[in-house]
This record gives structure tokens, C-alpha cells and sequence, in this order.
């Protein structure tokens, strides 16, 4: 990533952190409790509590959902009890750590951007 991207990254990221700290009332901490707020927001159901293994499939619900503008993921459709499932539609390249993080974070704007009015 060249720098002026990255340089944008930054000030978007801090940007949409601003915003959901003005939100939320506190801080959101790391990249996977974004993407937990995602998947609760996808999901539907409100902010009810949830198991351990219920947030892994909220994050990886967030993932797909975020990932899904690069076209690797698309919804297959919802379970019985109203929980998506998407199917992976191209390999996500391998990378470093650092470069999977600013991936997600892209995408993560790209949702905060189509999907929310929050970044308006």
C-alpha cells in the first residue's frame, strides 16, 4: 500500500472510530469488536445476550459481510433460526498480518459507508 493510502486509512479509521465512540459511549476496542457490532447489526436480532461460540459466528458473520464487497464471500441464505450462511466465492489471497489488517479495515469502511449512514 502506498503511503498516501495508507495516510487515508488512518484518517478514516479514526474517523469512523470518532463516530462509534460518539455512538456506542465508549471506545471500541479492537478490529474483531467492530466486526462483532457488524454481525449483530446483520443478524437483526437486537443487542440480546449472546454464548462464546455465538460471537465467533458474529465475527465471522461481520467477515463474510465485509469481504463480500471484494465479491470473496455471497449470502447463501438464512438458517431456520435466522442466522446467515454465505458461501466463499474466491480464495482471499495470503498476505502478512499487517496487510490482512488493513484489508479488513477497508472493508470495514466500505460497509460503515454502503450499509450505515454513520460516515455520511
Amino acid at each position: 500500500m502506498e503511503n498516501e493510502e495508507l495516510e487515508q486509512l488512518r484518517t478514516e479509521w479514526a474517523k469512523l472510530q470518532g463516530v462509534l465512540t460518539s455512538v456506542l459511549g465508549k471506545t471500541p476496542g479492537d478490529l474483531n469488536s467492530i466486526l462483532f457490532l457488524i454481525g449483530v447489526q446483520e443478524l437483526g436480532k437486537g443487542p440480546i445476550p449472546f454464548s462464546k461460540e455465538e460471537k465467533q459466528d458474529l465475527i465471522h458473520i461481520a467477515t463474510c459481510k465485509v469481504l463480500s464487497f471484494s465479491g470473496y464471500y455471497s449470502l447463501e441464505g438464512e438458517d431456520k433460526d435466522g442466522w446467515p450462511h454465505w458461501k466463499l466465492e474466491k480464495k482471499i489471497p495470503s498476505m502478512e498480518l499487517l496487510a490482512q489488517e488493513q484489508l479488513m479495515k477497508w472493508h470495514i469502511l466500505e460497509y460503515f459507508k454502503q450499509e450505515t449512514d454513520l460516515l455520511d
